[in-house]
């Protein structure tokens, strides 16, 4: 996916006909705003002139979203310490992976990493295939990562290339699937040549505890691998794993593996894994013998959770979680409601999405993109009636009509739910943008329970005291130039960044971009700040004091 700058996709298909975008007049042109209703998969545009879109109740959007560059360096995964500090990991996609310190926000300073080859806190270079689509995808530690040092790494590999490369195809009679007719849509690869893989290492000894040297290196040879399936094709088989904020099981997001409109249909395929959601249990697992695992039908080394869907879907695989989907990018929970789960999915040629997944659901692919019928000419795995499903649509997102798709095709960028203090009037929107840097997108839903989600476009610009200065787009006042937005990441104060191909970005107190947020000042007062922020209000507090008793006695 990361690389996919390189890729075409498919040729356009029509446009699917929506309401027209809203533009406030005095927001032109970087804000619009859209409202999704679910219940009959039409997207309502305040523009409609009516009372149940256009009520004075609708939120409103914040003014603009400050960032500030803290680095140069392009990565494709960041993930906080577990142990609550400022520190943090990053990874390349050539599967390098860093432990660096975070600044305090606002401070002068950049990410504070070493990332020479003699500081990588783990190096899976010679294990990754690296190439457009291919490579290091995420990693996630464990609950008790603190206590037992247990970490997991997603990544591709080639079996002719690496060794241990080795795993079931996931074209295979169970799911109806021939690899040998992928042949002819293969040039130069062989069937289910590439794997993803989900590898379990230990940082035990190094930086299982906070108070051991952040500068820690772990042992590369795995401790033992708890998934691999086989790759029809290269491209859409997303890649990201993370655990369950309520329940601790590890959620492994993969992609149709189709450029092509999913031709055999496995994203709708109850018993095929591919175009779904997986739910796994990594702490109750079989023993690493091949014979146990294939007696029990898995795919490695883990167990299956007794409340996964499968229990009252007899016909789904027991890992499968949610399905329907086409490219499950990036998903996150969200840390002030557990529960809520979020995910991002990668559309082919009409529609991006963002969903809100529930366990058991079908969110469409290939019977739908977005609210759009799918028309799929070549299908040799068969069709889906559209009447045999009952499909969750998006509740935010975009189509490839409303982009310029002429800087390249729309690819959706999932973000996360916005809990820092350091822009309170961003607290509670979730924020997204796209690859190719179209816009960045704020929704927001009315309540726990609501299916409804308002979305705008942000403007977005660079902090003038920014660590490191920002690049610009040629030709627009003061928008800087993100180059490929690749992923989002957060830290433990839920501060929210984002990783491009041109650096690292971090969300900034509005201010420092001279947007207004009325509420700024009053969290800025309550926010709890460091000995040395604090010492410098302290004196700025006492010198206001000084000047207004001045002028209450000479005045």
């Amino acid at each position: 996916m990361i690389l996919e700058v390189m890729e075409e996709k498919n040729g356009a298909r029509n446009k699917p006909s929506r309401c027209p975008e809203f533009i406030p007049e005095k927001m032109k042109p970087v804000h619009s705003r859209t409202r999704f209703n679910l219940a009959n998969r039409q997207s309502k545009s305040c523009s409609d002139n009516r009372t149940s879109c256009c009520d004075s109740d609708a939120p409103q959007p914040p003014k603009g979203l400050c960032l500030e560059k803290l680095g140069n360096t392009s990565y494709v995964y960041m993930s906080p310490h577990p142990d609550g500090s400022n520190r943090a990991f990053v990874c390349n996609q050539k599967g390098e992976i860093w432990l660096a310190m975070v600044p305090e926000v606002g401070s002068t300073q950049g990410l504070i990493i070493d990332d020479s080859d003699s500081h990588l806190f783990l190096d899976l270079s010679d294990q990754v295939e690296f190439a457009t689509e291919m490579g290091l995808m995420s990693m996630a530690f464990h609950p008790n990562f603190t206590t037992n040092g247990r970490f997991f790494v997603a990544y591709n590999c080639d079996k002719f290339k690496q060794t241990g490369c080795e795993g079931r195809c996931s074209c295979n009679s169970d799911v109806n699937c021939d690899p040998s007719q992928f042949e002819s849509l293969q040039e130069e690869t062989s069937p289910c040549q590439f794997h993803i893989v989900v590898s379990e290492f230990t940082a035990n000894g190094t930086t299982a505890s906070s108070k051991l040297s952040w500068k820690g290196r772990v042992n590369s040879v795995e401790v033992r691998r708890i998934f691999t399936i086989g790759l029809p094709f290269e491209a859409y088989h997303a890649g990201q794993i993370l655990f369950g904020l309520n329940d601790g099981f590890l959620y492994f997001m993969i992609g149709d593996g189709s450029h092509d409109n999913d031709p055999y249909n496995f994203a709708q395929n109850k018993k095929s894994l591919l175009g779904k959601i997986l739910r796994l249990d990594v702490d109750i697992i079989p023993s690493n013998r091949e014979d146990e695992i294939s007696k029990l039908g898995l795919w490695g080394s883990y167990s299956i959770p007794k409340d996964n869907p499968y229990v009252t879907d007899k016909e789904l695989g027991p890992e499968i979680w949610a399905l329907g989907f086409s490219n499950p990018w990036r998903c996150s929970f969200d840390s002030d409601r557990p529960s809520r789960f979020i995910c991002g999915d990668i559309g082919k040629n009409q529609y991006e999405e963002i969903n809100i997944i529930k366990k058991g659901g079908n969110y469409g692919w290939r019977v739908y993109e977005g609210p759009n019928p799918v028309h799929q000419p070549y299908a040799p795995g068969g069709y889906t009636p559209p009447t045999s499903i009952s499909p969750i649509f998006p509740v935010a997102g975009y189509g490839h009509n409303n982009v310029d798709t002429k800087k390249g095709p729309a690819s959706i960028m999932p973000g996360y739910y916005y809990r820092s203090t350091t822009d309170p009037c961003f607290y509670g929107w979730y924020i997204y943008s796209d690859l190719y840097n179209y816009a960045i997108w704020a929704a927001i839903d009315t309540s726990d329970k609501s299916e409804n989600f308002t979305s705008f476009r942000v403007p977005f610009g660079c902090a003038r005291d920014s660590p490191m200065q920002c690049e610009f787009k040629p030709g627009v006042y003061r928008v800087p130039d993100l180059g490929y937005v690749v992923s989002f990441g957060e830290d433990n104060n839920k501060d929210v960044y984002l990783l491009t191909t041109s650096g690292l970005y971090r969300v900034a107190s509005p201010s420092r971009c001279g947007y207004s947020c009325d509420k700024e000042k009053y969290y800025n007062f309550t926010k709890t700040p460091s000995s040395g922020t604090l010492l410098f209000k302290v004196m700025g507090l006492l010198a206001y004091c000084f000047v207004s008793l001045l002028v209450v006695v000479f005045v």
